[in-house]
């Protein structure tokens, strides 16, 4: 007779999260006490041998899944020739490689220049210092439920969380919000009673809400504020922390609606589960001074690399995959929702995929206690899974996963749904 599963967390791993508890900041948020021990592919195996599918992907940063061998070939072989030789003021091939092809990746026939950092937050906040110094103009307009790092100016832009911002103040100066995929109420309200647009250097925007519960903006909203900013000589900043690098079925997200924006950001998958992030602008807007902008590690080597093979498996045939076993997800999760009354509006592109949890589906009234029970559920039957906003579940598995993979995460989501229903009624 088989052994019932051991429960999760094993002993080991609650041992760890312990001892974590007494060394590590608590400003972390670590939805479930998941210890991990090793992890290959989409399978991620914790400290008690207990093996999980994920569908976080490291939050989207293991693009090509877990110690991808192509990956970890070029990080050591990369280590064994130069681990680090400050890209600020030396050069290497692999940073000149990388830059080389992001400029002709991203939109638009202008010649490019990639200024290079370590995160998406470091690349926003690269994109704010740029579009203030090359515009000259001091304000920045950001969109509610939008999220683009916790450094201070990346935060300043971000207006997701209360939490994120809560005894952090004062901001950034200087920036004003806009209800997300509204265009006219930057016309009808911020220029006509709070700014000037000649005096905006820069709108920021997610093609797809991210940490802001994965909201799809209405059709035509990007190329109507491309317009906007046209018009007024206002640069578009595109954050593509989360739905660059093919995610999304393009490469990236904002080439759904065809436009060109004035900077990219990009991090998170780009070095395929390395540390790497990209602020990406043509030439003409590049414009500051050596010294004007740097960090010691940033074009780190070894990130570099890792993030070339990742283009590879990309140009390989990867970004129309997503395309496919996206609408595959979404169909899935789409019938699941026939199941049950909790699941609301099932959203996204590609593999970039939110779920709503409702108590009433008809108010569409968010259910976050469900929405946080049904991901631990998922946990203990060995499913990966995190929230966006204040009740979505995201699915955002790595760009190779199966379609075998994705029925049977759709299968444990939908049974630790169908527990949660019957647990509490009222989120139905």
């Amino acid at each position: 007779m088989s052994q019932p599963p051991s429960p999760r967390p094993g002993p080991h791993a609650r041992a760890w999260v312990e001892r974590d508890a007494k060394v590590v900041s608590h400003s972390y948020t670590r939805t479930y006490p998941l210890v991990v021990q090793r992890a290959s592919g989409l399978t991620v195996e914790d400290v008690d041998g207990h093996h999980y599918l994920d569908f976080t992907s490291g939050l989207g940063t293991n693009l090509l899944g877990h110690c991808h061998p192509d990956v970890v070939k070029a990080i050591q072989d990369q280590a064994a020739a130069l681990i680090h030789m400050s890209g600020t003021d030396f050069y290497y091939p692999a940073q000149i490689r990388l830059a080389e092809e992001l400029a002709k990746r991203c939109p638009g026939d202008e010649p490019k220049q990639v200024f290079f950092s370590n995160s998406g937050a470091e690349a926003i906040e690269a994109a704010i210092k740029l579009a203030r110094y090359h515009t000259k103009r001091p304000y920045l307009i950001a969109f509610y439920g939008g999220f683009h790092g916790r450094t201070l100016g990346a935060l300043s832009l971000s207006a997701s969380k209360v939490v994120h911002r809560r005894g952090f103040g004062p901001l950034l100066a200087g920036v004003f919000h806009a209800p997300y995929g509204d265009v006219d109420f930057i016309e009808r309200e911020l220029f006509a009673h709070v700014v000037a647009p000649d005096e905006v250097a820069a709108v920021v925007v997610e093609p797809i809400q991210g940490e802001g519960g994965y909201v799809v903006p209405p059709a035509g909203f990007l190329r109507r504020l491309r317009e906007v900013c046209t018009r007024h000589g206002i640069l578009l900043v595109v954050d593509e922390v989360q739905s660059g690098m093919g995610r999304t079925g393009k490469f990236l997200a904002c080439e759904h609606e065809g436009i060109v924006p004035d900077i990219v950001a990009l991090s998170k998958g780009l070095a395929a589960g390395m540390p790497l992030g990209a602020t990406i602008a043509p030439t003409r807007v590049m414009t500051w001074p050596a010294g004007a902008h740097a960090n010691t590690f940033g074009g780190h080597p070894i990130s570099c690399e890792t993030a070339l093979v990742a283009l590879r498996h990309l140009d390989g045939g990867l970004i129309a995959r997503a395309a496919q076993t996206g609408d595959r997800l979404m169909g899935a999760l789409k019938r699941s929702a026939d199941r049950s009354p909790s699941i609301g509006e099932v959203r996204g592109k590609g593999l970039m995929v939110g779920v709503e949890i409702l108590k009433d589906r008809a108010r569409k009234t968010p259910a976050p206690e469900a929405r946080n029970r049904i991901i631990q559920r998922c946990f203990e039957k060995g499913l990966l899974l995190v929230g966006a906003g204040k009740h979505v579940v995201r699915f955002l598995p790595a760009l190779v996963v199966t379609d075998q993979q994705i029925d049977q995460a759709v299968a444990l989501f939908t049974d630790a749904v169908m527990e949660v229903d019957r647990e509490l009624p009222h989120a139905a």
